[in-house]
């Protein structure tokens, strides 16, 4: 499935995002650019994590283009729903925009966070929704102007991976794991009890 690879592309900056106060409730809109330029404002996003049947979590390497982050390592996909839009809704859209991936998804929990991206200025300021899904086959087929690599990783691996070069990962992806992994369905039961 390729999705909307070969269709016209849409300006993601010009896009609506859901404003949020500090306990999750809308509280206006505005455009992608404009919460993401400093200060940054406080709005909702998703964080997709899928898992395979072993366990591994799929990463994608963030493409150069991208304003927020270039050329990081990050979760399966991110995003923004637009105002009023279900989470579980807008995640699924874009897992099949990126990735061309579709699956079943749950959101897990919740993971606030705060970031500035050294390289662009950009800033995160997200109630971000932490969504995790089962995927295997067929091979995820990327949208080359989303994403410029993708790999499947053991969490451990990756948790160590965080630890020694923080640099090479977007600064959610720790935090959209760690509520991944304390979720009784994200990963199969070896992963979570750690053996």
């Amino acid at each position: 499935m390729t999705s909307n690879q070969a269709a016209t592309p849409v300006d993601r900056e010009t896009l609506p995002v859901e404003l949020v106060d500090e306990r999750g409730r809308p509280i206006g809109s505005c455009s992608v650019v404009t919460a993401h330029t400093a200060p940054g404002q406080l709005h909702r996003a998703f964080s997709v994590l899928l898992f395979d049947a072993t366990g591994r979590v799929l990463l994608q390497q963030r493409a150069a283009v991208k304003t927020r982050f270039p050329l990081r390592w990050s979760n399966a996909c991110c995003g923004h729903p637009e105002p009023g839009e279900p989470v579980p809704a807008a995640a699924a859209r874009r897992l099949g925009e990126e990735l061309g991936v579709r699956t079943g998804l749950t959101e897990v929990g919740i993971y606030r966070y705060d970031a500035v991206d050294p390289a662009t200025g950009r800033i995160e300021r997200e109630w971000d929704h932490v969504v995790v899904g089962r995927y295997a086959d067929p091979p995820p087929q990327p949208d080359p102007a989303e994403i410029a690599d993708w790999a499947w990783i053991e969490p451990e691996q990756l948790t160590a991976a965080l630890a020694v070069d923080p640099e090479k990962y977007t600064p959610w992806l720790a935090g959209v794991l760690g509520v991944a992994l304390t979720a009784d369905l994200a990963v199969p039961q070896r992963v979570r009890s750690g053996d």
